[in-house]
């Protein structure tokens, strides 16, 4: 089976999958006799470098699709929020239109208003929380793609005769 073939025939990988692979065709490469350079095929070597291109576009708009649900999770709580406060005031509207019970009925829709308050920022605060969970995984898994393309570099570096390796114009 050739590497199209395999690679079609594999679900989608991951960067850290084609980065374990290119550190596998250079750690079992065949050293140069009296040299700390090995032989490495480029093709092979080029083709997993064009997966890991390949694969990273996916993760950058997989993190654009987390974004944009914790973004609707925020737009949610904030409805909701919206509507119990709304809610709240409609129904200390009802309960003050009497003026035997006025007394009552604004006492009652305070209250119902401080819960329909405390309800919207404990949906603000989950909501809130929930976004810099999500968030903090985001910036552990770019953190880990960071210092593997990071360590692939330095190898790539090193197997150049210490060339270092110039970042591509931004």
């Amino acid at each position: 089976m050739n590497g199209e073939e395999e690679q079609a025939s594999q679900p989608e990988q991951g960067l850290e999958v084609v980065l374990q692979e290119l550190e596998q065709v250079v750690t079992g490469a065949r050293a140069m006799p009296m040299s700390s350079s090995v032989l490495v095929s480029r093709p092979e070597v080029l083709e997993l470098l064009e997966r890991a291109r390949q694969v990273l576009p996916d993760q950058l708009a997989r993190a654009d699709d987390l974004l944009t649900q914790v973004d609707r999770v925020q737009a949610e709580a904030r409805e909701e929020a919206a509507r119990i406060v709304a809610e709240a005031r409609a129904q200390a509207a009802r309960l003050v239109s009497a003026e035997d019970v006025l007394r009552a009925a604004t006492h009652r829709a305070q209250e119902v208003v401080d819960a329909a308050e405390a309800t919207a920022g404990e949906l603000r605060r989950d909501a809130d929380d929930y976004c810099d969970r999500r968030l903090a995984d985001f910036e552990i898994d770019l953190g880990k793609v960071l210092a593997q393309v990071q360590a692939g570099r330095a190898k790539l570096a090193g197997r150049l005769g210490d060339t270092p390796v110039e970042d591509p114009p931004t």
